[in-house]
């Protein structure tokens, strides 16, 4: 009986000793691999930006886009509420998403401002320019971070803008969970071109764009602020439509792009 009983106990050591090994493992793993989780988000987002700002195709390397951004790309936070620059936060440090989550560092959004229903907005955001090829620093697209609900999830991107800050570049989003074959139809080449040339503000200088069930009549007064909606997709079209009116307005990058225009950038 005493036998039984020691095998038992013998049974259980090892068993927990064989469990604490795995569990320090499975630790010491997860700490030597956030690095390059890290690493491989940011290198995602860089190729994002690349590709939405129109430069950089899917060909290039990891080491030729690192390179390219670098290069052609200069990040810096901004002051939503007034638009200006935040030269004490670092863009390489600042997470605004996280931000967003920090009561100390966003606002809570009343139903009536909150077009993208984000429910926060952060106080802080980092935008892109990007710079012309022969290092003049002239500002060939500025590119800024959107994000806003769909039918089942924020979707995340960018808004590729030209100097005039008024004309589409690209918009394309990095991270949704729409449903493939409908709302998911946000990745798919043929609607993204759609929106290149597209004009984004009245002649008032107020948000205006639209994204039109049933197709835009090209002959249309108001084709250039226009695009199809996603075949099949209503909600997840009028969601993208709602983010790029709020990011667009006095709650988002409004004042920023206001003060651009006053200044020349």
């Amino acid at each position: 009986m005493s036998g039984n009983k020691e095998s038992t106990a013998r049974t259980l050591v090892v068993a927990l000793v064989v469990s604490l090994v795995a569990s320090v493992f499975v630790a010491g793993s997860a700490v030597t691999l956030k690095p390059i989780q890290r690493e491989n988000r940011l290198l995602d987002r860089q190729r994002s930006i690349l590709a939405i700002a129109g430069v950089g195709g899917a060909s290039l390397s990891d080491r030729e886009a690192r390179d390219l951004f670098k290069q052609r790309v200069r990040a810096e936070v901004i002051h939503l509420e007034t638009g200006e620059t935040a030269p004490d936060l670092d863009p390489d440090v600042f997470d605004a998403l996280a931000a967003a989550k920090d009561p100390t560092l966003s606002d809570s959004l009343t139903a009536e401002q909150d077009l993208a229903l984000i429910k926060r907005r952060e106080r802080y955001a980092t935008v892109y320019r990007l710079e012309d090829a022969d290092g003049s620093g002239r500002l060939e697209a500025l590119i800024l971070p959107v994000r806003g609900y769909g039918l089942w999830s924020t979707l995340y991107g960018f808004l590729a803008v030209k100097p005039d800050f008024a004309t589409v570049v690209g918009l394309g989003f990095y991270q949704h969970g729409e449903t493939p074959g409908l709302g998911g139809e946000v990745d798919n080449p043929k609607w993204r071109a759609l929106w290149a040339g597209k004009t984004l503000f009245d002649d008032r200088g107020r948000p205006n764009i639209q994204i039109v069930k049933g197709g835009v009549d090209p002959a249309g007064a108001a084709a250039g602020h226009q695009v199809d909606a996603l075949a099949g997709a209503t909600l997840t079209s009028k969601g993208v439509n709602r983010m790029l009116v709020f990011w667009l307005g006095e709650q988002g990058f409004g004042p920023y792009l206001a003060r651009l225009r006053r200044e020349g950038v």
